[in-house]
């Protein structure tokens, strides 16, 4: 028995020699600190502004220091009636999140699960509303929305136009393409024994799908409703040109409430600009773990 043992202290670990300094890598640090400053700028000068009454910036300017208040965020929060637009932006979140995971989920497991010859061009189409900008196709969508009916218990106004289905299909029409394409590179990297043993106990596809792939792939689904919340919630195209009734306007949209006729208040805007963005900090923190594990592990596979 050693004298480590007897005392019962582990020896000390030693020391690991500190990494010469070279100046490649010193180069690399000023670049990423030069990087994250400039990502952090943009937030700090809004937080800044937003503390700010525009009385003090519009005599002292912008690039000084007092006039200090929290009435913006009162204003902002009175002005652009945030408490109803949020709840906009929910109704619209929620449901197009879902059905773009759901919907993507299935075509990526065909994709992934069959070997069929026409899994490139059918992972090509799905991917091509990515490719395409989004003002492109403007002008077709705004004609066909305002040409499909919808029952009134759906919509007010008895269209596909001015309605919260109206922003959930387009979002995930858009959207559903970059969730195929990771979800089926994702589902490629699974073991074929799997569903081996699963059909020898008499498993379906749809159970193959829903109890065999699904469960496994909860870290890459977390990850991308982590992102797909974050994009979902801050677009602002479609809402401004598929909507007409100010109620209905999700939280993003509802923004342009804080501009004036004749001019600007920058500091009211940056109040409700950040009342806009802490729903998304808030998600984006709460799955922080899984979103970094669905990446790391998507990106160690294959």
């Amino acid at each position: 028995m050693t004298t480590a043992t007897r005392t019962g202290h582990a020896p000390p670990a030693p020391l690991r020699a500190r990494r010469p300094l070279r100046p490649a890598r010193v180069v690399l640090h000023v670049f990423l600190a030069a990087v994250a400053i400039g990502w952090l700028f943009p937030i700090l000068w809004a937080v800044l502004t937003s503390l700010r009454s525009y009385e003090y910036t519009a005599v002292h300017g912008y690039v000084s220091l007092g006039g200090w208040t929290l009435d913006n965020y009162l204003t902002a929060w009175r002005t652009a009636e945030f408490g109803r637009h949020l709840l906009n932006s929910v109704y619209i979140t929620v449901p197009a999140v879902l059905l773009t995971l759901l919907l993507a989920s299935c075509v990526a497991f065909v994709i992934a699960r069959f070997s069929w010859k026409a899994n490139l061009v059918l992972l090509g189409l799905f991917t091509a509303a990515n490719l395409l900008p989004q003002q492109a196709l403007l002008i077709p969508l705004f004609r066909l929305f305002t040409q499909v009916p919808l029952p009134a218990f759906m919509s007010d106004s008895e269209l596909l136009y001015d309605s919260y289905w109206g922003l959930i299909l387009v979002n995930v029409a858009f959207q559903c393409g970059f969730c195929v394409f990771v979800l089926s590179n994702y589902m490629k990297a699974l073991p074929r024994d799997l569903y081996e043993a699963a059909m020898v106990d008499g498993a379906s596809i749809w159970r193959q799908y829903w109890q065999v792939t699904m469960p496994l792939c909860r870290p890459a689904l977390a990850a991308l409703a982590t992102l797909e919340v974050t994009w979902i919630y801050n677009e602002f195209f479609w809402a401004t040109v598929l909507m007409r009734t100010g109620d209905k306007f999700p939280v993003t949209s509802s923004l342009n409430n804080l501009r004036g006729e004749f001019f600007t208040d920058n500091n009211l805007v940056s109040a409700g600009s950040v009342l806009v963005a802490i729903p998304t900090l808030v998600i984006f923190f709460l799955l922080q773990r899984q979103f970094v594990r669905g990446l790391t592990l998507g990106a160690s596979k294959g």
